[in-house]
């Protein structure tokens, strides 16, 4: 009797262990994460303006709204890459590099991030309208889009508190296709993208 016991309680271990066994046979899934990677631009003005501005955090079109790496083989379509993704959402990544190179450009009093306490007199919202590879014929191009809003912080007519708003658009041709390519050329976009922004925000505030 004691025989038995000990065959069943070795056999009925085998089957408890043997599913944490299996799964340690499980091939890993490698996920390759990138990022935006680029100087700040150099924004060619004298003169500190005595402002203070604040970056709330961009949004993005649903389409674009995850850390997935977008792409798009032909209108009206868009797909995703499984193992390629971005370290975070584009909304996030252009919000974070367009309030560093702004804060570098040292052209305002200070410049603000969205999770901040302290008071701004101004205040930059913005939407990512596109982000995403553009596989064309021969090439891939990064296609970046930006809508932005400058408004006036505290000011009660509605009238004067928008001082402006505009969209930028960059398109980058990936020098490879691959994502790193991408990358590079997502992160020369944002580049062009966020030197025009400044300038704007500067002669309109000026």
């Amino acid at each position: 009797m004691n025989c038995t016991r000990k065959i069943l309680y070795v056999f009925m271990s085998l089957i408890l262990f043997a599913p944490g066994c299996l799964s340690l046979k499980k091939p890993v899934v490698k996920i390759d994460y990138y990022t935006l990677e680029y100087d700040s631009p150099d924004v060619a003005f004298q003169t500190r303006l005595p402002f203070v501005v604040r970056i709330k955090r961009f949004q993005a079109a649903p389409v674009y709204n995850s850390n997935r790496i977008v792409y798009s083989e032909q209108k009206f379509k868009r797909a995703a890459y499984n193992y390629h993704r971005w370290r975070s959402s584009p909304g996030d990544l252009v919000t974070y590099f367009l309030a560093r190179d702004m804060r570098k450009s040292n052209l305002f009093k200070a410049v603000l991030t969205y999770d901040t306490g302290f008071s701004s007199s101004h205040a930059i919202e913005g939407i990512v309208d596109e982000f995403y590879e553009r596989d064309e014929k021969d090439l891939w191009k990064a296609v970046l889009s930006v809508s932005i809003t400058l408004v006036r912080e505290g000011e009660p007519d509605v009238s004067k508190r928008v001082l402006f708003q505009k969209k930028y658009t960059a398109k980058e041709t990936c020098e490879q296709k691959t994502p790193i390519a991408l990358a590079k050329a997502m992160s020369s976009a944002m580049a062009k993208i966020s030197e025009i922004i400044i300038t704007d925000i500067y002669n309109c505030l000026n």
